[in-house]
C-alpha cells in the first residue's frame, strides 16, 4: 500500500491547509512555524531536500515553503523533482531566498515555482503570498472533486513534453482501463490529439475532440482550458466522460425479444461494422457472427442489414434519444 495514501488520508484537511516547510535552518523553522501555526495551518518540517521530497509524497501538501540555497540537494533541484512527479507536481511551491539577483528569481520560477518570498522571511508576508496561491489551488481541487461526482473525469498534462501532472481517482481508473498507462505517462493518443488542438487555436471554433472506443464504451477528451503560462504552451486541463451504450443493447434486446448476443450483434450492424468487424469486437468468427444475425433477421422480419438496422435505429431513437450513431 502506497503510504502516502494513509498519511494524507489522515491529516484534517477540511479544516486546516497543509504546510510544508523545508529549510535546513532551526531558527527560520521556528519563526515559521510559529506563525503558521497560530493561524490554523496544519505544518510539516523538512531539513533537506531528501526529506522534502519524502514527505511530499507522503502527505500531499497543500503548499511547500522551499529554503532555495540547502546543502547537498538545493531547493531548486527539489522543485524540480516535486514537479516531475505526477503526485506532488500540481503542489504550489513558494521559494524562500536570500538570492535576489534576477537570474536566480527566474531560475525559480523556471523550476516550478508559482512564487518567491525574500529573506529575512517576514511571516505577514508569506501568509499573504499563500494565501493567494492556495486559494486558487482550493478552488481548483473542489472543482475536480465535483466533477469527478458527476462523472467527469479532468487531468492535467504539459505540452512541452506530454507529461500528465495531476488525474483526479476516476481519471486515474480510466485511463489504465482504456489505454493501459499511469502517471506520469499520458496515452500517446491523448498527447498527439492535445498537440493538434494546440495546432488550431488560432482557428475559429471549438477545438475538435478526441473519442477512445471500448466495445460499446467509449471516453470522450475535451480540452478545457490552460492553466499557467499563457505566454508559453504551457499545461492543459483535460476534461473525460465516459458514455456506455450498454442501456440500449438491453433496451434493442427487450424491444425485439433478442437474447444479449444477438441484441450486440444488430447493435454493431446499427453502427455500420461488418461481420468481420463485430466478431473481432465480441471474440467471436464471421460465421458466429452470421448466424446470430439470421436469427435477428427472422426475429425482426426483414432480409437485409440495412432493414434490420433502419428498424432497430427507428425504436432505439424512441427509447433513448441521445443515443449517437
Amino acid at each position: 500500500m502506497n503510504p502516502s495514501i494513509d498519511i494524507a488520508s489522515a491529516l484534517d484537511r477540511g479544516n486546516s491547509d497543509v504546510v510544508l516547510i523545508v529549510d535546513d535552518v532551526p531558527d527560520n523553522l521556528s519563526v515559521l512555524h510559529d506563525a503558521l501555526d497560530e493561524s490554523g495551518y496544519t505544518v510539516l518540517i523538512a531539513t533537506s531536500g531528501e526529506a522534502a521530497l519524502k514527505r511530499a509524497l507522503q502527505a500531499l501538501p497543500d503548499v511547500v515553503l522551499l529554503d532555495a540555497m540547502m546543502p547537498g540537494m538545493d531547493g531548486f533541484e527539489v522543485a524540480r523533482r516535486l514537479k516531475a512527479q505526477a503526485e506532488t507536481a500540481h503542489i504550489p511551491i513558494i521559494f524562500m531566498t536570500g538570492l535576489t539577483e534576477t537570474e536566480h528569481l527566474v531560475a525559480a520560477l523556471e523550476c516550478g515555482a508559482v512564487d518567491y518570498v525574500t529573506k529575512p522571511i517576514k511571516p505577514k508576508e508569506v501568509l499573504a503570498r499563500m494565501g493567494v496561491h492556495l486559494a486558487g489551488a482550493r478552488e481548483r481541487r473542489q472543482t475536480r472533486n465535483a466533477l469527478d461526482a458527476f462523472g467527469y473525469a479532468t487531468i492535467t498534462v504539459r505540452a512541452s513534453d506530454g507529461a500528465l501532472l495531476w488525474q483526479t481517482p476516476l481519471a486515474r481508473e480510466l485511463l489504465l482501463r482504456y489505454c493501459g498507462t499511469q502517471a506520469p505517462e499520458t496515452p500517446q493518443e491523448v498527447v498527439a490529439w492535445l498537440q493538434q488542438c494546440l495546432s488550431r487555436l488560432d482557428q475559429p471554433g471549438e477545438p475538435p475532440r478526441l473519442t477512445l472506443e471500448r466495445g460499446a464504451a467509449r471516453l470522450g477528451f475535451r480540452l478545457h482550458q490552460q492553466i499557467g503560462d499563457v505566454d508559453a504552451q504551457g499545461d492543459w486541463l483535460i476534461v473525460m466522460r465516459e458514455v456506455s451504450d450498454t442501456a440500449v443493447i438491453e433496451a434493442i434486446g427487450l424491444s425485439f425479444k433478442l437474447t444479449p448476443k444477438e441484441a450486440e450483434v444488430l447493435y454493431w450492424v446499427v453502427k455500420g461494422k461488418t461481420n468481420k468487424d463485430i466478431g473481432d469486437i465480441l471474440g467471436s468468427s464471421p460465421m458466429t457472427v452470421k448466424k446470430h444475425l439470421e436469427r435477428v433477421f427472422v426475429k425482426l422480419g426483414v432480409e437485409t442489414r440495412t432493414a434490420a438496422a433502419g428498424m432497430a435505429m427507428g425504436r432505439i431513437r424512441l427509447l433513448q434519444p441521445q443515443f449517437e450513431i
